[in-house]
């Protein structure tokens, strides 16, 4: 059980798409820039602009398309590739959806699971007398890992917030706090997010190339996606989305209101579009344009899963297809955005030399509201432990100790033997009781709420990893489809599983070197844009390292 996110409301000016419009048909006969000079067709792009729309399927997307064939995003997918059976992968949460994207990777290659995990050898945060410290640490890159989780700068101290908020740092790491992090046994020291990834990056190897690389993100851990080297990005922009909203009504969080996360978001947007212009994301300092940049969305993610907000019905209609007003609203509000950062890249002149890529790091579940259920994960996890308990007295350490439950069963445990797996899982499997629906009503649960339990070596084999592997789970549960873990009823829809709802996301590659309308239907992952990223750019696919552990292919752009 876990707290999310919120969204949007924008009408989309047609002054606006009209010009987005004209931006993409530059894109396919090229601008008098860079390596389109005089009027030829490049053969790599010079910039990538990645954007994901967090919670976006790709049948949101077809939807919203067919609905506004002179939008944005119709523009967007009527001039690039689309690939209509993209997945992300499990967990679908996302860290490891977006660190999937920038490296090549699955979980069980990069080690990230999660934004909040177990790991069987690192020491537990604030350890400082590491001399015989036992090992076993959660490791948390949330907001809880900021110096300051309540300022949407996350302690720096900028005067003036929010609107002052694009002076942040864009090194957020030092924005951490080192005694909210997990620590090394061997050296005694914090380990930061970028040290926790186990492979290297896009921004990396663009960096190593000598261009450069811009991101913006939700939390100041984020800094994952500078990579080991911890300098694979030169301008990270991450203002705390967990914050406290300086708004009246807003419960402290900019997530739990429609209009705040828009405000939010937007300020990722006015980034983005300051880099397009050959800023930093201050908009302060002329650089260039990144050659690799972007940023996520979070409006459509939060619509996906609140009830309501500012007066709308969040989630979608009840033939689970057509998206509710909430969410109509926030498809638009990315619309728009998107309409901003094309017409920019056109008055740039760089819509020719830059390849636009659109997915998601992760979907949602359920999208039919009659599917949801609501069931509290705590009790099922006290009565697990206490039953161990019961039969092992000896035991001082509960048996659980780690879980993270959104609409998977995500656990690690203390007791790691054959004897205590499938202890977890009989008593898993053997738990039925009541949950509640979209309306609160009462609905029943069989299974803890689960259809399939890897435990031990199959979760292992599950993630492509070793039993040895000091941070893979030792219990992932599949749950049936609409079961969302939490002991409230303030959300309708999660993600963190391996429902199709959550995997299902939209996959369009735009502009630059692409000048044809295509629609490819075969399976593909989003661990596949990592190395096309690098294809586009003219750079070697197969210097990610996830990219030749896995063998993962670039993108058919053909």
């Amino acid at each position: 059980m876990r707290k999310k996110l919120i969204h949007p409301r924008w009408l989309v000016p047609l002054a606006l798409i009209a010009v987005a419009m004209l931006a993409l048909a530059s894109m396919a006969a090229a601008d008098n820039h860079g390596r389109g000079q005089g009027g030829g067709t490049p053969e790599h792009a010079e910039h990538v602009l990645l954007l994901s729309v967090d919670g976006l399927h790709e049948s949101d997307l077809r939807w919203y398309v067919g609905k506004h064939p002179h939008s944005a995003l119709a523009s967007l997918v009527g001039s690039g590739v689309e690939f209509t059976h993209a997945q992300t992968p499990v967990p679908s949460d996302s860290f490891p959806g977006m660190v999937a994207q920038v490296t090549g990777g699955n979980p069980g290659t990069t080690g990230v699971y999660y934004d909040e995990t177990y790991n069987r050898e690192l020491l537990p945060a604030g350890t400082t007398d590491c001399a015989g410290a036992k090992p076993g640490a959660v490791v948390g890159y949330t907001e809880e890992a900021d110096k300051n989780l309540n300022a949407l700068d996350a302690g720096q101290g900028i005067p003036g917030l929010p609107g002052s908020i694009l002076q942040m740092t864009g090194d957020p790491a030092t924005l951490l706090n080192p005694a909210a992090l997990p620590v090394d046994p061997t050296t005694c020291e914090p380990v930061y997010p970028h040290e926790y990834l186990r492979v290297n990056t896009i921004f990396e190897v663009a960096k190593e190339a000598g261009l450069r690389t811009a991101w913006s993100d939700k939390h100041p851990a984020y800094d994952i996606l500078q990579g080991p080297s911890g300098e694979g990005i030169d301008d990270l922009f991450t203002p705390e989305i967990n914050s406290e909203a300086p708004t009246e009504g807003s419960g402290n969080d900019w997530t739990t209101d429609n209009a705040l996360t828009e405000q939010y978001d937007s300020y990722k947007v006015k980034a983005v579009v300051n880099e397009i212009k050959g800023f930093d994301h201050s908009g302060t300092e002329k650089v260039g344009t990144p050659a690799i940049f972007g940023m996520n969305f979070q409006t459509v993610s939060t619509a996906e899963k609140l009830p309501e907000s500012d007066g709308l019905k969040g989630g979608y209609e009840a033939d689970g297809v057509t998206p509710g007003p909430l969410l109509r609203r926030a498809l638009e509000f990315v619309n728009t955005k998107l309409g901003t950062m094309l017409a920019d890249l056109h008055g740039q002149h760089l819509a020719g030399s830059t390849a636009v890529i659109l997915s998601a790091k992760h979907g949602q579940s359920p999208i039919n509201p009659a599917a949801l259920t609501r069931i509290p994960d705590g009790p099922i996890l006290e009565g697990l432990n206490a039953a161990w308990a019961s039969a092992h007295p000896e035991d001082t350490e509960p048996l659980v100790a780690f879980s993270i439950d959104d609409d998977a069963m995500i656990l690690w445990l203390h007791d790691r033997t054959p004897e205590a797996l499938a202890f977890a899982r009989q008593y898993l499997l053997a738990q039925s009781g009541t949950g509640n629906g979209i309306n609160g009503e009462p609905k029943p649960y069989t299974a803890a709420g689960l259809t399939k339990i890897y435990a031990g070596e199959e979760a292992a084999e599950f993630f492509g990893t070793s039993v040895t592997d000091p941070r893979v789970p030792d219990i992932y549960g599949v749950v049936q489809h609409g079961v969302v873990f939490t002991g409230k009823k303030k959300k309708i829809a999660e993600h963190g599983g391996a429902d199709g709802d959550d995997r299902d996301v939209p996959l369009v590659v735009s502009g630059g070197p692409i000048h044809h309308r295509a629609v490819n239907s075969q399976t593909v992952e989003t661990t596949q844009i990592a190395p096309t990223i690098l294809g586009l750019l003219g750079l070697d696919p197969g210097s990610l390292e996830a990219v030749e552990i896995e063998g993962t292919e670039s993108l058919n752009l053909g």
